[in-house]
C-alpha cells in the first residue's frame, strides 16, 4: 500500500480537521503585519486562494509512501498550485514582499498545529515529527520559489512589452527620418541632413522656399515626431517613480461616482474626433475612501488606452458595489490585447483572472454563492484589418497595474478579438489603518 506509518496518517487527518482554523489563524496574523496592507481588501475566498488544494497535497504527502505514486501526485499537485498563488497575488496588487511575508505566516500557523497535536499524543516519536516538519519546509520553500519565480516571470513579460513599446517608438522616428531626408532633398538641395530630425526640419521650414504643402507637412512632422516621443517619456518617467516607491497614496473620502462622471464627460470631445461613443453606467453616487488623483490617473490610462485602438463602436465606463468592496470596470468593442506591445502583460492578467476565477467558483460553489469575479472572453487572435499597432500600450498597462498595487486593488482582464477588452478593478470602499504604510500613506481632504 502506498502510504507511510500511521502516526502521520493521524497527523494528516489533524491538520483536514482544523482547516477552517489555520486558514482563519493564518488571516489573522496577516492582518496583524503592517507589511501586508492588501488582505484587508481580499473577500474570504480571495484570500484563501489556491492555498486549500496545496493544503490538500501536503497532507496528501503525509500519507504518501516516500518516492510513491501518491508523493508524486502531491509534489505536482504543490507546484501548479503555488504557480496559481503567486499568479493571483500578482493580479491582486501583492507586492513581493507582502507574498514573502505571507507564506511566512501560513509556516508559522502549520508547524504550531503540528506543536499541538504532538502535546496531545505524546506517544508520536521524534522521527514522525521531524518528517512532518521536513516536509513542511518543502512546501513552504517550494512555495516561495515557485511564487517568486512566477513573479520575475511576470516582470519580465512587462519589460518585454515596454521593448516592443520602445522599438516601435524609434520604427516611427526613423520613419519621419526617412521621410524629412526626402523631402529636403526634392525641396532644398543645398541643405545637408542633420542626425537630429525634429531641429533639421524646424530649420527647413525657416530658410526653405518650399510651396506651402511642403511646410505643412515639415510642420506636421515635427508634431508628430515630438509628439510621440514626449508622450513616452512621460509615461516612463511615471512608471519610473512609481516602480522607485516615490508616489504617496493620500487617502480622503469622496464621491467615486462623481469624479468618473466628470472625467468622462470631459473626454467626450476625444471620443467624439474618433466617431466613438463614450457611455457611463453605475449608481449616482458612491461615497469611498481612496485617492482622487490617482484614481483619475488609473482611469484615465484605461479609457485613453481604449479610445486609441478602438476604430469602431466605443467604450463603457461603469461601477458599482459589492459588499466592502467597489468596482470599476472599462470595456470597449476594439481589437482585443492579446497582440502588439502589451501582449505580454495583458496575457498574464488573463490569466491571472482564469486562475482568480477558479478558485472564486470553487469557494463560491462550497458556500452555495455566484462567483463574482469577472467572466472570461472568448479566446481569439486581434484583429489585423486596418489596425495599426501604437507605441506605448504596454507602458500604459504597467502603470495602471503599479497604480493598482498602490491602491489595493485587484485588476481583471477578459479580452478577445470578438468581443474587445474589458478591464475589471476592485478597490476596497475603507483602509485599514496602519502603523506603517509601504504605501506611505497620507490622508489629506477632497476637493
Amino acid at each position: 500500500m502506498d502510504q507511510t506509518n500511521p502516526q502521520l496518517t493521524a497527523l494528516s487527518e489533524h491538520l483536514a480537521k482544523r482547516r477552517g482554523a489555520i486558514l482563519k489563524a493564518w488571516r489573522d496574523a496577516a492582518e496583524s503585519d503592517p507589511v501586508q496592507t492588501t488582505v484587508s481588501s481580499l473577500t474570504r475566498a480571495q484570500f484563501n486562494d489556491h492555498i486549500p488544494p496545496l493544503l490538500d497535497a501536503f497532507e496528501l504527502k503525509l500519507v504518501a509512501r516516500p518516492g510513491g505514486v501518491m508523493a508524486a501526485a502531491a509534489d505536482a499537485a504543490k507546484i501548479r498550485e503555488d504557480v496559481k498563488h503567486g499568479l493571483q497575488r500578482w493580479q491582486q496588487g501583492y507586492r513581493l514582499g507582502e507574498l514573502m511575508h505571507e507564506w511566512g505566516h501560513l509556516h508559522r500557523c502549520l508547524a504550531g498545529e503540528i506543536r499541538r497535536f504532538t502535546a496531545a499524543n505524546p506517544e508520536i516519536t521524534r522521527d514522525t515529527v521531524g518528517a512532518a516538519h521536513d516536509e513542511l519546509i518543502s512546501l513552504i520553500s517550494h512555495g516561495v520559489n515557485e511564487s517568486a519565480v512566477e513573479y520575475g516571470r511576470l516582470q519580465q513579460a512587462e519589460a518585454a512589452g515596454h521593448v516592443r513599446d520602445l522599438q516601435q517608438a524609434l520604427s516611427d522616428v526613423s520613419a519621419i527620418e526617412k521621410r524629412r531626408a526626402l523631402l529636403i532633398h526634392q525641396s532644398v538641395h543645398d541643405l545637408r541632413g542633420n542626425v537630429q530630425a525634429v531641429s533639421t526640419v524646424a530649420d527647413v521650414m525657416l530658410e526653405s522656399e518650399g510651396d506651402q504643402v511642403e511646410r505643412v507637412e515639415f510642420a506636421k512632422l515635427i508634431q508628430d515626431g515630438v509628439g510621440s516621443v514626449s508622450t513616452m517619456l512621460t509615461e516612463l518617467l511615471s512608471l519610473a517613480r512609481l516602480e522607485a516607491g516615490q508616489e504617496q497614496r493620500k487617502l480622503a473620502d469622496f464621491d467615486a461616482a462623481r469624479a468618473l462622471r466628470e472625467f468622462c464627460l470631459q473626454t467626450q470631445v476625444l471620443a467624439a474626433e474618433r466617431n466613438l461613443f463614450l457611455h457611463t453606467e453605475g449608481p449616482s453616487a458612491l461615497m469611498i475612501e481612496g485617492d482622487p488623483g490617482k484614481l483619475r490617473r488609473l482611469v484615465q490610462n484605461l479609457v485613453l488606452n481604449a479610445l486609441k485602438y478602438t476604430k469602431e463602436g466605443g467604450v463603457t465606463v461603469s461601477w458599482g458595489e459589492e459588499k466592502e468592496m467597489w468596482w470599476l470596470k472599462v470595456s470597449d468593442t476594439g481589437p482585443g490585447l492579446l497582440a502588439g506591445p502589451g501582449a505580454p502583460i495583458a496575457a498574464g492578467m488573463k490569466a491571472a483572472t482564469a486562475s482568480a476565477r477558479e478558485s472564486d467558483e470553487k469557494a463560491a460553489a462550497a458556500q452555495g454563492e455566484a462567483t463574482s469575479v469577472l467572466p472570461l472572453a472568448p479566446g481569439g487572435a486581434a484583429k489585423a484589418a486596418g489596425w495599426t499597432q501604437q507605441a506605448g500600450e504596454g507602458i500604459g498597462l504597467s502603470i495602471v497595474k503599479r497604480l493598482c498595487e498602490m491602491l489595493d486593488a485587484s485588476l481583471e482582464l477578459a479580452s478577445s478579438a470578438e468581443t474587445g477588452t474589458t478591464f475589471r478593478v476592485l478597490f476596497p470602499r475603507r483602509y485599514r489603518a496602519q502603523q506603517t504604510n509601504p504605501s506611505a500613506e497620507v490622508r489629506s481632504q477632497a476637493d
